[in-house]
Parts: C-alpha cells; sequence; structure tokens
C-alpha cells in the first residue's frame, strides 16, 4: 500500500442497539493501519454520506443485525450517490448468504455474513476503499 492509508467510516443505521461487533471490526481495521472514523448507533444514511463526504472517506461500512440489510444498505449507497459521491459500501453482520447478489445488485461493493474472519474483513475493505492521493 502506498500514500495514505485508507479511510473508513463505519456505522450502525436505524434503531439497531447492538454495537460491539462493529467496535470490534473498528479496532481491526484500525490494527491493519486504515483510518477509522466510528459514528456509532442509529445513524441515518444521509448522515453517515454527510460525514463520509466532509472525512473524503474511502468506504462506508454499515453494521446490520436487525434484518434491515434489504432496506438501509441499497438506501447509504442512494445518500452517497444523492451527494455525487462513489464511495463504496460494505455491509457486513447478519446477512443471509442469499441476500448478498440483492445487495451488490443495488450497488452494495461488498457484503461479509455472519462467520466473517478478521482478514476477511480487512481484505474486503481494502479491495474496495482505494484512497485518492489527490
Amino acid at each position: 500500500m502506498t500514500g495514505a492509508p485508507p479511510r473508513i467510516v463505519l456505522a450502525k443505521l436505524g434503531f439497531d442497539g447492538h454495537d460491539r461487533g462493529l467496535k470490534i471490526v473498528a479496532r481491526i481495521l484500525r490494527d491493519a493501519g486504515m483510518e477509522v472514523v466510528y459514528l456509532g448507533l442509529r445513524q441515518t444514511p444521509e448522515g453517515v454520506a454527510a460525514v463520509a463526504e466532509q472525512e473524503d472517506a474511502d468506504a462506508v461500512g454499515i453494521s446490520m443485525h436487525n434484518a434491515s440489510h434489504l432496506t438501509l444498505g441499497p438506501a447509504m449507497v442512494e445518500a452517497l450517490r444523492a451527494l455525487g459521491l462513489a464511495t463504496p459500501v460494505v455491509v457486513g453482520g447478519i446477512v443471509p448468504a442469499d441476500d448478498a447478489e440483492t445487495l451488490r445488485a443495488a450497488g452494495v461493493a461488498a457484503v461479509l455474513g455472519p462467520g466473517a474472519s478478521a482478514p476477511e474483513v480487512v481484505a474486503a475493505v481494502r479491495r474496495v476503499a482505494v484512497p485518492d492521493d489527490g
């Protein structure tokens, strides 16, 4: 990796109240050399998109544990597009394998389901988050 490390914005959308897993992901990505902006719980797609724009994010990661991935994943992609951003979105958490293709068709760059390992998470984010070195 050359230049600036990838910068990723992480958030829990909606009323999903379980953030322990996302906090672990934040540490994993940080320890892998990435810059992590952790927004925490109860975020909206529009709010996360605004932060992604302000922080010049290379990717946005959202975590789902409440079966809202087919609604909020595409909404996150659309909120970024509404700001003219092509920032890739990574969706992780309790996402059934059968729904991964639907999410990718909606513009989600990567889907990480239950049981994704730390190396898999890091590899997925590195694959989609390409820093703009200016």
